[in-house]
């Protein structure tokens, strides 16, 4: 079982095509680490054994009659915002749900690329938090250090593929909740350009802040995923140039200048760069002038973007709240969050979404200067379990801005971002930086991701206890 566990998406793809071994292997293996870690980490909100067991078998079936596809057979899972047929969509919350009718666009393309659906990954509620924690369903834990979060709002979905649970998994960012737990997890994590990943049913999510994205142990499995699930639904909102995902992170990027950035978009909070997140991200920096590239520090001119993210996330927030099936049951600082939708969800969404075009403008002028920026994924290593329990809604908003300012602005965009692992904490927690482009930006991103990998060679480096096997790393 833990043999299966160090294989990546790519491996295990390749396995199954090469007839090395079974979906129903894999895929029990899956479940087996799944329901053994489930009391420790607790991970998943719903596993599927007995559909994924089916899938499995079928996907076999398909095998031995020479079918290929690029992840036909293989595991893998999606976060609780996103439908699968037959299941409910809690998305974190308390309470009864009913189950969906049908697969949401982005679950339906890794069905019709081959993929067995185990199961749906935890989230706090309606994914408002970079913590994944909530009387629904508990706490989820960082393989790391199970005293720590592995990050949200994805946090169930990087918590599975970083103990092995899983090869790789879809999350979903309106704020960072890819990249923030890839960076607490040690975790490749992209965020695609608006569109990339359909969020159908949704026409776009969160009044175009949240997009659908990917977490892995590499480049290129987050790439082959991205590939498989990528593609618009035709009341898609969004539909960014179609482009090969895989074949940009095969690609070198060539020479690059890269525009090192620690400042932070106006908040009018208190926040700070945590020393060792600092160290850390220089140290990156010397890599990318080490592989031949231009690092020049430079900040994005982010001038009042920080007003227009709130109407557009609390109007969110609102929108989804009621169709919760029980209110009553949801966390006050969600209630406060609705009632703020309810004030900001008038004229100040609308000049929130009109001034998108001219913020985009405004920042992306450091593009005809540099090719991508380089920023710390979040300010402060993985905060500890509870950390922010029982705090009110405005300190929970305070709290959760000083430990992640750097995420959201690029959801206001729309523009792509990659979070890779930059190093650890001296304690043995993980760290991640950055990768920022314009507008429809990936293959640059995956290329130099990519030869980053190469030369960091962090897929070496797994948790205690990787895949059920005691004190692997």
């Amino acid at each position: 079982m833990a043999a299966q566990a160090r294989l990546g998406l790519r491996e295990m793809a390749m396995a199954l095509g090469e007839g090395r071994v079974t979906s129903r292997e894999l895929t029990d293996g899956c479940l087996a680490r799944i329901a053994a870690s489930q009391s420790s980490l607790n991970a998943f909100r719903i596993v599927r054994t007995e559909a994924a067991l089916a899938e499995a078998d079928a996907a076999d079936r398909r095998l031995a009659a020479g079918e290929r596809l690029p992840l036909l057979g293989v595991p893998v899972a999606v976060k609780d915002d996103m439908d699968v047929a037959g299941e409910p969509t809690a998305f974190g919350c308390a309470g009864e749900f009913p189950p969906k009718p049908a697969d949401s666009e982005a679950v339906r393309r890794l069905r019709a690329a081959g993929a067995v659906i185990v199961g749906k990954t935890q989230t706090p509620e309606l994914g408002q938090w970079p913590f994944t924690e909530g009387h629904a369903f508990g706490a989820t834990r960082n393989p790391w250090d199970p005293a720590h979060t592995p990050g949200g709002s994805s946090g169930g979905s990087a918590a599975a593929v970083a103990a092995g649970l899983v090869p790789a998994a879809l999350g979903s960012d309106g704020a960072g909740s890819v990249r923030i737990p890839a960076a607490w997890t040690h975790l490749v994590g992209v965020k695609p350009q608006r569109g990339r990943i359909s969020t159908w049913p949704e026409p776009e999510a969160f009044h175009g802040l949240t997009v659908n994205g990917v977490l892995a142990r590499t480049v290129a499995d987050a790439a082959l995923l991205l590939d498989a699930a990528s593609g618009p639904d035709p009341g898609d909102l969004h539909r960014p140039a179609p482009f090969s995902a895989l074949g940009a992170a095969l690609r070198p990027p060539g020479r690059l200048r890269i525009a090192l950035s620690y400042g932070m978009a106006f908040t009018a909070t208190a926040k700070s760069l945590d020393p060792v997140v600092r160290s850390a991200v220089e140290r990156l920096a010397g890599r990318l002038e080490g592989l031949g590239h231009e690092v020049v520090p430079e900040d994005p001119r982010y001038g009042p973007i920080g007003l227009t993210f709130p109407p557009r996330a609390t109007a969110g927030v609102r929108e989804l709240a009621a169709r919760v099936p029980d209110p009553a049951l949801l966390d006050p600082r969600t209630h406060e969050a609705v009632r703020t939708g309810r004030l900001l969800g008038g004229a100040a969404l609308r000049v929130s979404r009109r001034a998108e075009g001219a913020l985009r403008r405004r920042v992306g002028e450091l593009f005809g200067r540099f090719d991508v920026v380089l920023t710390p994924t979040t300010a402060t290593p993985p905060l500890r379990i509870g950390a922010l329990a029982g705090l009110g809604a405005l300190a929970t908003d305070r709290a959760m801005i000083a430990a992640c300012p750097y995420a959201w602005t690029w959801n206001v965009l729309g523009w792509p971002a990659i979070s890779v692992p930059a190093g650890f904490t001296p304690g043995g927690l993980p760290l991640g930086a950055q990768l920022l482009g314009p507008a429809e930006a990936e293959p640059r991103l995956l290329s130099l991701a990519a030869q980053l990998e190469a030369a960091e060679g962090w897929a070496a480096h797994r948790p205690p206890g990787f895949g059920g096997e005691p004190g692997a790393s």
